[in-house]
């Protein structure tokens, strides 16, 4: 005898509603999921540029402190008296150029013993 098949039209169209229903679950849970995925990515954008923000500041604002202090100091160098003789001494003995063997002499508050020592070390 011959088995009897389960496969009526009636049958295939009840697991297709089946098949259908469980997609569509699957489907609401992924986009659920998603929305969820896209409201933490963006809290995390937000979060990490508000960082970022900080941080920009922070640097910029170190640049411009340092900034004031490389000021000073040079203010501070440029009334340092040098004598034309001593730079003289410096460029014959050691044969730099004249900015750096100023800059040395300024540094060492003119005394030219201090400056050679320094540049030769």
């Amino acid at each position: 005898m011959a088995e009897a098949s389960n496969h009526s039209p009636a049958n295939d169209n009840e697991q297709e509603k089946q098949q259908l229903n469980k997609e569509k679950k699957h489907d609401s849970g992924a986009a659920d999921l998603e929305k969820v995925t896209d409201y933490a990515e963006e809290k995390e954008i937000i979060s990490t540029s508000t960082d970022l923000e900080d941080a920009i500041t922070i640097i910029r604002n170190r640049k411009v402190a340092e900034s004031a202090e490389q000021l000073a100091r040079e203010r501070e160098l440029a009334k340092v008296a040098i004598n034309k003789e001593d730079v003289d001494l410096i460029l014959n003995e050691l044969e730099i150029n004249k900015t750096k063997a100023e800059r040395t002499l300024r540094e060492h508050q003119g005394n030219v013993v201090e400056a050679l020592a320094a540049l030769t070390n």
